[in-house]
């Protein structure tokens, strides 16, 4: 049902190991398209692990505990968006969505679901692997250790994890990076393209996509009884209240 992508044989990105490089699970019902792109990863330096329909998928990820997810929309069993709510469930692995279909629904929801970026086909292989060291760098770069308090909140961006009251709020690592980068300047009004240049450098993504990120935001704030922490500035975008 997968294979294993064989190691290039070198130089490593960044000084990097075959032990050491990231493992991307490569979800895609396309055999030849499944082909290409693991072989272009693991001549990028990656390790990969590949799937073909949302059943498989599930499978191995629980068993190979990816570092990312290559997520299409259109597979067998579970479409994809399916496959990605299971993972939120589950964990706070990146996932990348690739779709044929480039209507703003299909990437609203994806992210709405917690996706951290999205590919609209045809993209080219070179794309794939800077989105993937994009995704990757911005959600498991060296954190710094600190911890950022407002009211009840924490912000904690050595562990990549944000407490209401202690209780921990299970964000995406997206929902962290947005959370973060309002609370570094409580009560100050940040706009929507700052917020994506904050989160989302190297992606396409839509200001509306940052307004679903930051509605699941508020969500969980307000499971904790902190919604009122998350103020929309109409025409500008959002703060966090201080």
């Amino acid at each position: 049902m997968h294979t294993q992508g064989p190691y290039p044989k070198g130089p490593y990105p960044e000084g990097g190991s075959p032990s050491k490089m990231a493992l991307v699970l490569i979800v895609e019902d396309e055999r030849e398209l499944a082909d290409s792109l693991e072989l272009y990863l693991a001549n990028s330096g990656y390790r990969t692990e590949r799937a073909h329909d949302g059943d498989a998928a599930l499978r191995l990820f629980r068993a190979a505990q990816p570092d990312l997810v290559l997520l299409d929309v259109m597979i067998p069993k579970r479409d994809g968006f399916e496959v990605l709510q299971s993972i939120r469930h589950e964990s706070k692995t990146p996932v990348i969505m690739l779709t044929a279909k480039a209507e703003e629904i299909d990437k609203l929801l994806g992210l709405g679901q917690g996706a951290d970026d999205y590919l609209i086909k045809p993209y080219s292989l070179r794309e794939v692997v800077a989105r993937i060291k994009a995704v990757l760098r911005r959600t498991q770069g060296e954190p710094e250790m600190k911890i950022i308090r407002i009211g009840a909140l924490e912000v904690d961006t050595y562990s990549m994890s944000a407490r209401v009251g202690g209780v921990t709020l299970g964000l995406t690592p997206t929902e962290f990076k947005l959370l973060h980068h309002l609370a570094l300047t409580p009560g100050r009004a940040v706009g929507r393209q700052e917020l994506i240049g904050a989160a989302m450098p190297e992606s396409d993504a839509l200001e509306s996509a940052v307004n679903v990120h930051l509605k699941n935001l508020r969500h969980k704030l307000a499971e904790q009884g902190a919604a009122d922490l998350l103020v929309t500035v109409r025409g500008i975008g959002y703060r966090l209240s201080s």
